[in-house]
């Protein structure tokens, strides 16, 4: 699982010291500021034109992410399923597609 790779590239470095949720909160927050970067003043196929870039930017987001996941024992299939539960009630297909208004607007 790709959650012990990360866990031993943490580990082998004894970072997990580091890895407290609100430090992995504020590392997600930092590093989805630094994908969001790639698109300032772009448009957005300028954004994604150094792939390179993005797909660091947004591994870094995702790593974070498992590392907080996994520090609640969260298992991260199981919550955006909930998610998406409740994603389908806040957005119906009948009212929301095409539609890019909030839940709140619908």
């Amino acid at each position: 699982m790709i959650i012990d790779d990360i866990n031993r590239f943490r580990d082998d470095r004894n970072w997990r010291q580091f890895h407290n949720e609100k430090d992995l909160a504020i590392s997600i927050s930092l590093e989805a500021s630094e994908l969001l970067e790639l698109f300032q003043w772009k448009s957005a196929s300028e954004g994604i034109s150094d792939i390179e870039k993005l797909k660091d930017e947004l591994a870094d987001v995702l790593i974070y992410s498992y590392m907080m996941a996994d520090n609640l024992n969260l298992d991260i299939d199981s919550i955006i399923k909930e998610k998406l539960v409740k994603n389908n009630k806040k957005y119906p297909v009948e009212k929301s597609k095409n539609n890019n208004k909030k839940y709140t607007e619908l």
